[in-house]
């Protein structure tokens, strides 16, 4: 008999916490990465004799890389079966780590990256389509919530291993250090993920991923560099009309493709698309405030670079908390009154954090902190929960590919535009050019700033807010017509 499991097979849910295990090596991985290399990028300048213009590329073509190739692997997934590509991810994101670490210079560590990044978006898009598959729809919000939980872990102790690890070994062990959970995962996946083979005769619609990856990869150029030049530079404008040049092309190449990379039906489930939405939303908005918060908490308050790392794992603590435990209560009383609340917790979040100022203690901080921490964590793991059970099982790969792109997308954005906001607010205050940028001007114009961008992320929210509303009015609404109608 063969070991792989037809598409057709009921599921079994016995090895569901093996496979959870395996995931979360993959999601763990791929989170503490990136918060590590941006911890040693001083390092890196001095280490290869460099600039950082040159050595942001480190952290820049990885981010590039994994955002554009997410969608085309879920395509994948869906052709050939989720655990060849999500294992060929753990194993090219491995590998991809020692190369990183034995690289000789800058442009080797940039190219071995990228290479890293083809295994972390393998990982990154079929990770919660893998979740899914193995536990029961009664599980399904509890799943996921651990999952985010794993990405909060990475995220905390990222920072503080990279600084353990470059101060008492080298650079080089930044990279050497995710060789064990590797080698971990990848058995774990070759154990316990089950094979489940799609239905054959499927193609690959290559004109829909080329126009697709250069529409991503025109819009991530044009967000990274608009931090250095304006979003009215003309290689701005430029790259911007490119995206949407490329994104109608792909729009049209899909609709007419009898097998496209992305099934527009997907969002024709209000469900799915206003999860979707607000699911962006989220990222955007906490990207952005918290990119803002290491100039806050040194430029204003004064603090260390220790108290500034403490202080900024408020948030990813408080949303580790509290993910598995919303996406557990969204088992037992659905997925949409959960997602309200995380968002109600959110905006009022943003609100006190627009109450900073230049006497706020570390403790203060932390408080207005907590609930948008919080509110993240109610929200995000019912709100993941929703889109993966209304995406058909099919699409599976498809749905957790966009899912994840939708977060990266989140925080591209967020961490651009808001950032700009910021300095255009500081600069408007002026009435002048700031030399040096938005943050050696005087404290009051910070903040004065920083109030500003609050109030816009505080607008952005309720929206995202009402439209949640509104899709809980009418879901309700379904389900009263269901009941009256007696079906």
């Amino acid at each position: 008999m063969s070991c792989a499991e037809p598409v057709d097979f009921p599921p079994d849910y016995r090895r569901k916490w093996y496979i959870m295990a395996a995931v979360a090596m993959g999601t763990f991985l791929a989170t503490i990465d990136a918060s590590i290399v941006n911890v040693a990028l001083p390092t890196l300048v001095s280490a290869f004799e460099s600039e950082l213009a040159i050595v942001q590329w480190v952290v820049l073509a990885y981010l590039l890389a994994v955002a554009t190739l997410m969608l085309a692997v879920g395509r994948l997934a869906d052709m050939f079966g989720k655990k060849p590509l999500y294992s060929g991810g753990m194993i090219i994101f491995t590998l991809g780590s020692l190369a990183c670490g034995l690289s000789t210079s800058i442009y080797m560590l940039i190219a071995f990256r990228v290479l890293q990044a083809v295994g972390a978006a393998m990982v990154a898009a079929l990770g919660p389509a893998i979740i899914t598959e193995a536990f029961p729809p009664t599980e399904r919000g509890r799943a996921l919530g651990i999952s985010g939980a794993t990405v909060s872990v990475g995220i905390v102790l990222g920072p503080a291993l990279g600084g353990i690890l470059l101060h008492y070994l080298s650079w080089h062990w930044i990279f050497f250090v995710n060789l064990p959970v590797g080698i971990a995962g990848v058995l774990l996946v070759t154990r316990f993920v089950p094979r489940r083979i799609p239905p054959g005769g499927q193609r690959f619609d290559f004109a829909g991923a080329a126009t697709m990856f250069l529409s991503l990869l025109s819009l991530l150029l044009a967000l990274t560099f608009a931090q250095r030049l304006g979003f009215t530079a003309p290689p701005i404008l430029i790259l911007l009309a490119g995206f949407c040049v490329f994104l109608c092309a792909f729009i049209l190449i899909e609709r007419h493709s009898t097998q496209p990379i992305v099934d527009f039906s997907l969002f024709g489930s209000a469900l799915f698309s206003i999860n979707l939405i607000t699911g962006f939303m989220t990222f955007v908005a906490v990207a952005g405030t918290l990119i803002l918060m290491p100039f806050y908490l040194q430029g204003i308050l004064g603090l260390d670079a220790l108290q500034t790392g403490m202080l900024l794992a408020v948030h990813p603590i408080a949303m580790g908390l509290t993910a598995p435990l919303s996406g557990a209560l969204s088992d037992r009383v659905g997925v949409r009154p959960i997602v309200v609340v995380g968002l109600l917790t959110l905006v009022g979040g943003y609100v006190a954090v627009g109450s900073l100022d230049a006497h706020t203690t570390p403790l203060g901080y932390a408080l207005r902190l907590l609930p948008v921490g919080l509110g993240m964590g109610i929200f995000q793991s019912p709100n993941n929960s929703a889109i993966m059970g209304a995406a058909p099982r099919a699409h599976l790969g498809v749905a957790s590919s966009i899912l994840a792109l939708t977060r990266t997308l989140g925080q591209t954005v967020g961490t651009s535009v808001l950032s700009a906001v910021w300095a255009g607010r500081a600069m408007a205050y002026v009435g002048d050019v700031i030399p040096g940028g938005a943050t050696t001007a005087p404290s009051q114009v910070q903040i004065a700033a920083l109030h500003d961008t609050l109030y816009i992320v505080v607008v952005w929210m309720v929206f995202g807010l009402a439209l949640s509303i509104y899709a809980l009015w009418r879901e309700r609404a379904q389900v009263a017509q269901r009941l009256a109608t007696g079906q």
